[in-house]
């Protein structure tokens, strides 16, 4: 029987943050120099994480996707997976990157059972990187995109857009993808924790990414796509595939079916979620698989966060976080929670 929330979602997908470390400093993210890292004895080990996760297979969960912080910082990622890929249930395994170190790992990762790769890539232009993301990885990242075209059969290239700083690159993006091989999914500019450089006038809507799209390539057709899904999709004239990601115009709450897990435990119902349930404290004590199990299903059967929904109906909506809040309680982090 699946488990559900107050709404009836249920609880299917697991983001797993493995590491609240990141090589890169992301205007949407980590906008910052400086910032409180978690206690390294605080992360879990890849023994509980393997633990955690077969508890939230059996309740239900058929997708998993590791991310961070930029996972690949995590000590041999690979062997997490292949813990991973022994669970009967877990149809899929998949990964968020920035991309930098995949060349080197992309092998050993689709070896291990990884299904799947998500590159995040906001430009195409190294100055532009440089300023966007205050690093000089441009060319290791396109190097992991094209060595995860080589080892995987589906890539997705990740682009959030902000106005005045990557829109006119729209059209460009598409291009590359496609030449690659990656679906790309563009997605719009959210007030998450982090981001507190965010303003409205700052989002490029669905509406006009789909306009831009148009007028570059000709008439979008929508097609369908999977249940809980974030993406909407859109066919271009040539046949290829592009996704569009709407979490702050037209958000997609009703459709939820996603608990986070961050890098030292705290299991979040919502993005926008403000505090969590620890798991690591009861599971270093000793608690059983279905004591574990019964702290999750009951968190996720009194679930009624629908956050996206509720900054939407904010007036004169600003940066969700203040940077000092951040700084005082790094678990509002993106990089802690896993986005």
């Amino acid at each position: 029987m699946a488990t559900t929330d107050r709404f009836g979602r249920p609880l299917g997908t697991l983001r797993v943050s493995v590491t609240d470390r990141c090589n890169l400093r992301c205007a949407y993210c980590m906008p910052h120099t400086e910032y409180v890292w978690l206690p390294r004895a605080d992360l879990l080990t890849f023994e509980e994480i393997d633990r955690l996760v077969a508890v939230f297979v059996s309740l239900g969960v058929a997708r998993v996707r590791l991310t961070g912080g930029e996972p690949l910082l995590r000590r041999d990622l690979a062997g997490l997976v292949g813990r991973l890929a022994r669970h009967a249930g877990l149809e899929e395994r998949t990964l968020t990157t920035n991309g930098v170190y995949l060349a080197g790992q992309a092998d050993a990762l689709r070896a291990a059972g990884l299904d799947r790769v998500t590159v995040s890539l906001d430009t195409l232009d190294a100055g532009r990187f440089l300023r966007l993301s205050r690093s000089r990885d441009l060319d290791a990242v396109l190097a992991g995109i094209a060595a995860a075209a080589r080892a995987f059969s589906t890539v997705k290239l990740d682009t959030v857009v902000i106005r005045g700083e990557n829109d006119d690159e729209v059209p460009a993006l598409v291009e590359y993808a496609g030449r690659v091989g990656a679906e790309i999914r563009f997605i719009e500019y959210m007030d998450v924790g982090g981001a507190t450089d965010w303003s409205a006038s700052r989002v490029v809507p669905r509406t006009e990414i789909v306009a831009r799209l148009e007028r570059a390539f000709g008439a979008t057709t929508p097609i369908g796509q999977p249940l809980h899904a974030p993406a909407t999709r859109y066919a271009l004239p040539s046949g290829q595939t592009v996704g569009i990601i709407a979490s702050t115009t037209q958000p997609f709450c009703g459709e939820c079916d996603r608990a986070r897990l961050t890098a030292d435990g705290q299991l979040l119902t919502c993005l926008y979620a403000t505090a969590g349930i620890d798991l690591r404290g009861p599971l270093r004590s000793g608690a059983s698989d279905a004591d574990l199990a019964s702290l999750i299903v009951g968190t996720w059967n009194r679930r009624v966060d629908r956050g996206a929904e509720a900054r939407l109906a904010v007036q004169d909506r600003a940066a969700f976080i203040p940077r000092d809040t951040l700084r005082a309680e790094p678990h509002l982090e993106m990089h802690t929670r896993g986005g």
